[in-house]
């Protein structure tokens, strides 16, 4: 997995099959360097990714209640003046496309810290609460008649309550571990499920049908996806600088001790960015589910446990994955909008199972 290394430089990496590169041929270039593990078939393959993320993203563009053809999504995206063809891309369809790239490399990347901190393949961004947490005030903002910037504040609000809750009653008065973390969050998470139910059945009626709605996930007033975009190009920058660090960590914490990293630092590191990432997700699009668990074991057989490479890869596939499940959405059953939360489910499962089928006959 991931890997931050403080290991000093004339020390080698731990030797491992799963995260070697064989060295390139001597060659007589004149340029810098490039990386060891930056070869050309980790190159080839993010520009693939990048490549059917510019697809995805052209698709949810052209298509809708109302498709356009190729013409018109061009003139659409040039020119300010072309009436609806105008309309319908740069004040839509771009801007909430943009935003479920964003979240969805957001819960990519987030699920991938997340299974490095408990060393559970199985963890994903929601696992430890913060999804609960964010439901439960959202919920609560809702009951009492507020919508808007109101739902994310208080959806921010409660994430940000669960990790802090968690964290606490993780760390006690004793060692935290990984397993003792987990445990918590199950807890924590299952305590915000039952007022998750006890809202729902007092509420009133009048607001039943967009609560249930913002529970399994509604990109509809995701308009903003700037601040999104600059959030997970920082989060994927961090995460490929530090991926030596993190590759080790996943190895184990006495191994990474030993390495001469500073395992502690790096696991409250790991917790925070992982529940900034997912609070930010769940408060913008609700709960969206599937894709922090099976995007990082897509791209992990594709690109390997090396998480220089997996983040950026992760971050793409993350990204693509939602745009296509929001896309559908939109376009299965229009003019009437699906929760996208429930597209990423029917895209996820098959999906996880048959990695896990897969995984099971090469074993």
């Amino acid at each position: 997995m991931l890997a931050f290394s403080a290991i000093p430089p004339q020390q080698p990496e731990p030797s491992d099959p799963a995260l070697s590169i064989r060295p390139a041929a001597p060659t007589l270039s004149t340029g810098p360097a490039r990386p060891a593990w930056l070869s050309g078939r980790a190159l080839a393959t993010l520009g693939l990714l990048a490549a059917l993320a510019a697809a995805a993203l052209l698709a949810a563009l052209a298509a809708g209640s109302v498709a356009l053809a190729p013409d018109e999504l061009w003139r659409g995206l040039t020119r300010p003046d072309a009436g609806l063809a105008s309309t319908l891309v740069r004040e839509l369809r771009l801007p909430r496309a943009l935003s479920a790239f964003a979240i969805g490399g957001l819960l990519a990347l987030a699920g991938a810290l997340m299974q490095i901190l408990l060393r559970n393949p199985l963890a994903d961004p929601y696992v430890l609460g913060v999804s609960g947490g964010a439901a439960t005030f959202a919920l609560l903002t809702l009951a009492a008649g507020l919508g808007g910037l109101w739902v994310h504040g208080g959806a921010f609000a409660g994430a940000l309550t669960a990790t802090l809750l968690v964290f606490a009653l993780a760390h006690g008065t004793g060692a935290w571990t990984p397993l003792r973390l987990l445990l918590t969050g199950v807890v924590v998470a299952a305590g915000f499920g039952a007022a998750v139910s006890l809202i729902l059945a007092l509420g009133p009626d009048s607001s039943l049908r967009g609560m249930l709605f913002w529970l399994m996930g509604d990109l509809s007033f995701a308009r903003e996806p700037a601040p999104l975009l600059v959030l997970l190009a920082l989060a994927t920058v961090a995460g490929v600088l530090t991926g030596r660090h993190l590759n080790v960590l996943a190895r184990g914490e006495a191994r990474a001790e030993t390495l001469g990293v500073a395992v502690r630092p790096l696991r409250v590191g790991i917790y925070v960015a992982g529940s900034l990432l997912t609070a930010v997700a769940v408060a913008t699009a609700g709960s969206i589910g599937f894709v922090g668990l099976v995007v990082p074991h897509l791209v992990r057989r594709i690109v390997g446990p090396d998480h220089r490479l997996l983040v950026p890869a992760a971050a793409l596939g993350g990204g693509t994955l939602l745009v296509l499940a929001d896309t559908a959405a939109r376009t299965i059953a229009a003019p009437r909008m699906l929760p996208v939360g429930a597209l990423t489910a029917a895209i996820g499962v098959p999906l996880f199972l048959v990695l896990m089928r897969r995984q099971r006959s090469v074993s």
